[in-house]
């Protein structure tokens, strides 16, 4: 027998105790995939795994590299890889703005067909998994992810006798309260630069607060009252924000929150435990924990990583590309990144029921995730375009949010316009 067909034999191999199976594939392919080349973002779940890849390196016999990019240029640089046929990347990173893309045009495998059955795929919390999932089946797995959170300085707003928003007018006029650029200290701070998962994804809770719908009768209709309303909202708030916040990316809103500078944010729930570390953040222990102001939705995300099926050219690279996703992903190693103090990319239900969960994070941002799970989901549009129309959205908000631009509607229309295009192309093919 060849090991193409020992390998190919999947039904055969399943009916085996997985230790046998897994045992039979180590044999065939350990030293067999000289280098697992990872295409990666620089998520804290992931420059973690530097200290540990060396056990992984040793049971394979490979060298993994993991090449860490920008959420843009990862987006792209991976979106190439694939359509172009390259196959460079063994292992992609996924989010959920290119899943429907990447699952429409045959790019990845499910994960239950190459990632063996010990790392328990149903083991990943049902939020983030129902993001990862297309058509009944998992496709990344997910290690970072969940909804939004308002996050607000305590000492700030008790000074000023405001209590924490509940409502969009009450965010509103606390941030207008707390404004005082004059000190250096703003009342907002939000994603400003272009993007699908960019100001696009922040903008989007706001248009779907309005009662925006992204199509209507199969056209796009985000250029509505509704849309109008949200991008008025989103530019008012943003005068109340850091110099530059107009070209902000969610990093540069994140450090200028934790850098004390920004009374409140409202942002992916991960981003909770950044603002606890004292090493880090100047605002450790004076940070509030609440959802968004109703009517606010929470913006359903995860990002994780998929096996390529464009670049795992033989069967081994599958092999070893699918024990990568699952012991990168594992319980294991999860409960490893909070002992190590890294208590934001949580993908897993057991370590977020886990005691030592509970002593890294608040109580409140616990409350707070749980208040926001039922009002999160995926709030951008479901194709697999998007990215294309996200990214042309984000392109023209982005020059309403800088000033360059002061026409809300005429910019609306043109993204709409081009994203009839997009979307007939898709309808063609």
């Amino acid at each position: 027998m060849t090991l193409k067909q020992a390998l190919l034999g999947a039904v055969c191999l399943l009916a085996l105790p997985f230790s046998a199976a897994a045992a039979d594939e180590l044999a065939a392919c350990k030293g067999k995939v000289p280098v697992l080349n990872v295409i990666a973002q620089g998520m804290p779940a992931v420059t973690a795994l530097d200290s540990q890849l060396g056990e992984f390196d040793k049971k394979w016999g490979t060298e993994v590299k993991i090449t860490l990019l920008g959420e843009n240029e990862r987006r792209a640089k991976a979106r190439l890889d694939a359509s172009t046929g390259a196959g460079s990347y063994q292992v992609l990173y996924i989010d959920e703005a290119n899943l429907a893309e990447y699952v429409d045009a045959g790019w990845i495998y499910p994960l239950a067909d190459v990632v063996p059955a010990t790392y328990d795929l149903a083991d990943f919390r049902v939020d983030l998994a129902n993001v990862a999932t297309s058509g009944g089946k998992l496709y990344f797995a997910p290690f970072v992810g969940g909804g939004d959170v308002m996050m607000y300085r305590k000492d700030i707003l008790e000074a000023k006798g405001i209590p924490a928003p509940k409502t969009l007018d009450d965010l509103v006029a606390a941030v207008k309260a707390t404004s005082d650029p004059a000190n250096k200290v703003y009342g907002w701070s939000a994603r400003g630069q272009r993007g699908s998962g960019m100001n696009v994804w922040r903008w989007t809770p706001f248009f779907r607060a309005e009662g925006g719908e992204w199509l209507k009768d199969g056209q796009p209709a985000f250029n509505s009252e509704a849309g109008v309303k949200a991008t008025d909202l989103y530019i008012d708030l943003m005068k109340s924000g850091p110099p530059g916040v107009g070209t902000f990316n969610w990093s540069d809103s994140v450090e200028a929150f934790r850098g004390g500078q920004v009374a409140i944010l409202i942002e992916s729930d991960v981003f909770g435990p950044w603002m606890e570390d004292p090493k880090k953040s100047a605002v450790a222990g004076k940070v509030g924990y609440a959802p968004p102001p109703e009517p606010l939705p929470s913006a359903g995300w995860a990002h994780g990583w998929a096996v390529s099926k464009v670049g795992t050219k033989d069967d081994c690279a599958r092999v070893v590309a699918g024990d990568f996703v699952g012991w990168a992903t594992s319980k294991d190693m999860e409960q490893k990144r909070l002992a190590a103090g890294i208590a934001s990319d949580i993908g897993r239900t057991s370590t977020m029921k886990s005691e030592a969960y509970r002593k890294a994070v608040p109580k409140d941002y616990i409350d707070a995730l749980l208040a926001t799970g039922p009002r999160t989901s995926l709030l951008i549009m479901a194709s697999p375009v998007w990215p294309e129309i996200g990214d042309n959205l984000g392109l023209n908000l982005e020059e309403l949010f800088t000033g360059s631009r002061k026409d809300v509607q005429g910019a609306l229309d043109e993204a709409a316009f081009a994203a009839e295009d997009s979307l007939t192309h898709v309808r063609k093919n």
